[in-house]
């Protein structure tokens, strides 16, 4: 393993995240919360460490695909770790478990917090919370993919180590152009929210804050009952809006801006993300009618949770752990289900489901048909054999930590709808969950031990698995230590 380059990154990687927690302090500074030490000690250290990083100069300019994995896996860890310092030297959090539990949970765009009581922090970490939604939403690495210059011409490698679905492609021929294309677009829409939530009636503080929890689909708000706290209907339809363009693969807007529209609308992905969609509101607005008063004031709250809940935002407007079971099993499906890949939400994703379901057509014709020779298409292109094997992988991995997490969750004898969902919604970068932790709970009263499992979850839920599993494989740390 090329150690020496991996260092070199990751020390860059601390140093833009000393640059980005600039702007907290900026804020503290103007707000006056006194805050304002938290982010000084904890730039200091950043830029220390980052800098000491980077002055190894590695002989192998070289980046390849297993140490692009290592890369990806030690940055976010270490990401979060020192993300985590802000809070603990703010005071305002118990112990450093939960610090690392609420930025691991912020960069993830999970969006769970151990806090219950919100309004208490000061403007800067506020800031500094759904700030690391919008930074960890588009990726850590495609950012610094974008702003510094390429390792080679294998650096895609980092960005499929990150990126959220089956096959990333690269919208122009240049990786690096791709990364800033891609962040232009997601900086434009974030203005664009910021304004309308403004318009909307919102103080521009929250707009702000809101519109990175948005974007991100992380659900960090600075009001501690989330977007209810407004009862602004027309920010609910702006961020209900958004939340469901943020679901969508970034790539698709690329297509509009080079005015292939047709290609846009004809993304199976993206068919089916508004399909599922249109039908789970309709279905849960039907179902929750009788606890609303009628049909306008359900579709209200279905149409806003179920484009939450699908896009892993976790913004709630009320809590729907009284709705019926019928809608609560809905919505737990599409914490599972997530949206598109390439974009910002968490999930197995909606593409996936789609080549596993031709997959399965294909085998049960060849039970009739044995000599017919047929591949699952997506797009009316051809997928390869290595991705349906992958996406095949990726399920039986999904479950397997599920599966884990939920009995080493259950040690400290919660109830199993808490247990269940709390490590769902970990997995699938949600936030809130049922029971205890629905839109009205925490994750306060889970141990520490507990704490660091679910935090475990959040990373390998956001980089789907293998570039985390791949730290805690000793055969693969043996084999590079013998070349």
């Amino acid at each position: 393993m090329n150690y020496s380059l991996i260092f070199k990154l990751i020390g860059n990687v601390l140093r833009i995240e000393a640059l980005f927690m600039l702007f907290p302090l900026v804020v503290s500074l103007i707000a006056g919360g006194g805050d304002h030490p938290a982010f000084l000690w904890s730039i200091l250290i950043l830029a220390v460490v980052g800098t000491l990083l980077t002055i190894l100069k590695p002989k192998d300019k070289n980046f390849r695909t297993r140490d692009a994995f290592v890369v990806a896996g030690l940055s976010w860890i270490l990401f979060s770790i020192f993300g985590a310092l802000p809070f603990y030297f703010s005071g305002y959090f118990k112990g450093f478990i939960d610090c690392v539990f609420e930025s691991v949970s912020g960069f993830t765009t999970t969006g769970s917090t151990i806090l219950t009581n919100i309004e208490i922090l000061p403007k800067g970490i506020l800031f500094w919370r759904s700030f690391t939604h919008w930074i960890g939403g588009m990726g850590v690495l495609m950012f610094v993919m974008a702003v510094i210059p390429s390792i080679n011409a294998s650096s895609v490698n980092i960005l499929r180590a990150e990126s959220t679905g089956p096959s990333p492609d690269k919208i122009v021929p240049k990786i690096r152009e791709t990364a800033r294309i891609m962040y232009l677009i997601y900086f434009v829409l974030t203005v664009v929210l910021i304004i309308l939530l403004k318009i909307a009636g919102l103080p521009i503080f929250d707009s702000v804050i809101n519109a990175f929890s948005t974007a991100g689909t992380g659900g960090f708000s600075n009001m501690n009952t989330s977007i209810a706290a407004y009862n602004n209907v027309a920010a609910e339809i702006i961020i209900t809006i958004f939340m469901f363009l943020f679901g969508v693969n970034f790539s698709l807007y690329f297509f509009i801006l080079g005015g292939k529209f047709k290609r846009f609308f004809k993304d199976i992905e993206l068919r089916m993300y508004f399909l599922i969609v249109t039908a789970s509101i309709l279905i849960i607005t039907v179902n929750i009618s009788g606890i609303y008063g009628g049909i306008p004031e359900a579709l209200r709250h279905s149409s806003f949770q179920v484009s939450s809940i699908i896009s892993t935002t976790g913004f709630s407007t009320t809590d729907f752990n009284l709705w019926p079971g019928l809608s609560q099993f809905i919505l737990v499906f599409l914490m599972v289900t997530g949206c598109s890949a390439g974009s910002t939400g968490g999930g197995i994703k909606i593409i996936r489901l789609v080549i596993l379901f031709k997959a399965a057509k294909i085998e049960l014709v060849k039970i009739f048909h044995p000599e017919s020779v047929k591949s699952v298409s997506v797009n009316g292109k051809k997928v390869n054999n290595d991705i349906v094997s992958k996406t095949t992988s990726f399920f039986f991995i999904y479950f397997a930590v599920f599966a884990a997490s939920v009995m080493l969750v259950s040690i400290e004898g919660k109830d199993i709808v808490t247990n269940i969902t709390a490590v769902i919604s970990s997995m699938s970068n949600i936030g809130p969950g049922l029971g205890v932790v629905g839109p009205a709970g925490s994750f306060a009263s889970f141990t520490p031990f507990s704490k660091v499992v679910l935090s475990f979850c959040m990373i390998a839920g956001r980089l789907e698995f293998f570039p985390l599993l791949v730290l805690f494989t000793p055969s693969v740390w043996k084999k590079r230590l013998i070349k």
